[in-house]
């Protein structure tokens, strides 16, 4: 049973990595590809998170917690790039 739940989890965020990496990559604006590295950094969040479940640890929550911050961060920077690059326009 175990086995089929973590195949069914990798499936299911290998599918929605693709879609976003596609989103990325042809992106036609940099809050595109901002919102996609967003859904990235989710992804691997719930990868982390769910490997934690299924192997019955907490190790790897540090590393939940860094990433959560550089995706705060990684997402203010750029809203503040935006939004200094309307006002100059």
């Amino acid at each position: 049973m175990q086995s089929v739940l973590v195949i069914a989890i990798i499936a299911v965020f290998a599918a929605a990595a693709l879609v976003a990496l596609v989103r990325l990559v042809q992106g036609p604006s940099i809050l595109d590809r901002a919102v996609a590295s967003d859904v990235l950094l989710t992804e691997v969040m719930c990868l982390l998170g769910a490997e934690m479940v299924i192997n019955q640890h907490a190790r790897t929550l540090p590393v939940l917690l860094i990433i959560a911050a550089i995706g705060v961060f990684g997402t203010v920077a750029v809203a503040r790039f935006v939004a200094r690059r309307d006002q100059q326009s």
